[in-house]
């Protein structure tokens, strides 16, 4: 049984209450981190995944807003550390915020959802004074377990408020992946406001709109990423705020990412990264609807490419698994039509997600012995974004004349 949620007009911006256009529709979606037990019944809450974009703002953000119980919960699956690319990458965060920002007498860091620990670990170690937002229990108990100090809540104006009252101003709050996830983003900037200290900076790491066009990257738009970020959209939202759009940098993980630096307007002088991607959005088009647009029709090419290429091999006789049950994968098996009739299960490492289905269309979720066992035909690579560790992980696949079947930026076998 499933349950539909109702499909409102577009309706106004959530950040500035323009009007908003929509110009692509994925159709109807579950929770993407919602794995089914084999023999679970009860409902499954579906909803309409379209996006729009804000006339005025520029802001592009989905339509229809899951509530974020829902998602964010105590059997939230994702962990951070599972990849050895993101413990680099966070571990260089940490080394470089006390490097540079938490260097006075009593620093204070704060992470909007820390998930694991991953990154506040290498805080904790160092002795700095710090404090996580998770509210999803299971993973908060992880980062507990390494010491880290973790509050089991939402970050907003009221939350940030009570820890200013009790710990005083942060000189960091940093966010990673958390930002795009939510849409009350006007508590979350006013709670930045009230607990940052006068020459604090608000940090914060997400996909980037320019690399899901470019690369035609729309697994990136699911339930969990409200907001796709552009220089230009972040820059009209933190005036709004009383805050200053001061650096950027752009980041290889997660198929492509900016990481922003807010100020309070004044206090710090933007860097000369900040005009330069302003000028490549210009250049781009990137907010332009006519190119959003193109962007849809792309989109729409490659689910037509590869259920195309699926049918062909399932009546040629090949057998196909996938690779990763990301939650981006529910987007595209869920766009596309796909379940086991054409990918017989999917292999991934997180316990938590083995033994049961993929959200919406149900195919068997493996642990990762399972991919060599025996090597399929074809492996469709749905964590695409870690594809350089996976491809050095399993070269006896491709050895054994195993292929990998990719979709971004385009449906092609390698």
């Amino acid at each position: 049984m499933t349950r539909v949620t109702d499909a409102p007009s577009p309706g106004a911006c959530r950040i500035c209450g323009g009007v908003v256009e929509e110009f692509l529709d994925l159709g109807r979606q579950p929770l993407s981190d919602r794995f089914l037990e084999p023999d679970e019944s009860g409902e499954e809450f579906f909803y309409r995944l379209a996006v729009v974009q804000c006339r005025a703002c520029t802001m592009v953000q989905l339509a229809e807003e899951v509530p974020r119980h829902l998602m964010f919960h105590a059997d939230y699956p994702y962990h951070s550390s599972g990849s050895s690319v993101m413990r680099e990458h966070f571990a260089g965060v940490a080394q470089s915020f006390l490097a540079t920002e938490l260097t006075g007498a009593d620093p204070f860091i704060v992470e909007m959802g820390c998930n694991d620990g991953i990154m506040l670990g290498a805080i904790q170690e160092a002795g700095v004074r710090h404090l996580g937002f998770e509210p999803s229990a299971g993973v908060a108990g992880v980062a507990r377990s390494k010491g880290v100090r973790v509050r089991t809540d939402f970050f907003e104006e009221a939350t940030a408020r009570e820890v200013r009252a009790a710990e005083g101003p942060a000189d960091v709050i940093y966010t990673a992946n958390t930002m795009c996830h939510i849409p009350y983003l006007d508590s979350v900037l006013r709670g930045a406001d009230a607990l940052l200290g006068p020459n604090g900076v608000f940090v914060f790491e997400d996909p980037y709109l320019g690399d899901i066009v470019t690369k035609t990257s729309f697994d990136q738009i699911y339930d969990e990423h409200f907001y796709l970020f552009s220089a230009g959209s972040v820059q009209a939202m933190a005036d709004r705020f009383g805050f200053e759009l001061v650096d950027v940098e752009r980041l290889p993980v997660h198929g492509g990412e900016v990481r922003y630096t807010l100020a309070r307007r004044g206090v710090r002088t933007p860097t000369p990264a900040v005009a330069r991607l302003f000028a490549e959005e210009r250049d781009q088009k990137l907010t332009g609807l006519a190119t959003l647009r193109a962007f849809a029709a792309n989109v729409r090419k490659i689910r037509e490419d590869l259920v195309a290429l699926l049918e062909r091999l399932r009546a040629e006789g090949h057998r196909v698994v996938g690779y990763g049950a990301t939650a981006k994968s529910a987007t595209v098996t869920n766009f596309c039509g796909i379940g086991p009739e054409l990918v017989s299960f999917v292999c991934d490492t997180t316990p938590d997600k083995q033994n049961r289905l993929t959200p919406g269309r149900h195919i068997p979720v493996r642990s990762a012995a399972a991919f060599s066992d025996p090597y399929p035909d074809y492996a469709l690579l749905f964590a695409w974004n870690h594809a350089e560790e996976i491809m050095a992980k399993e070269q006896e696949f491709q050895q054994s004349g195993g292929r990998w079947i990719r979709y971004v930026p385009q449906v092609h076998v390698t």
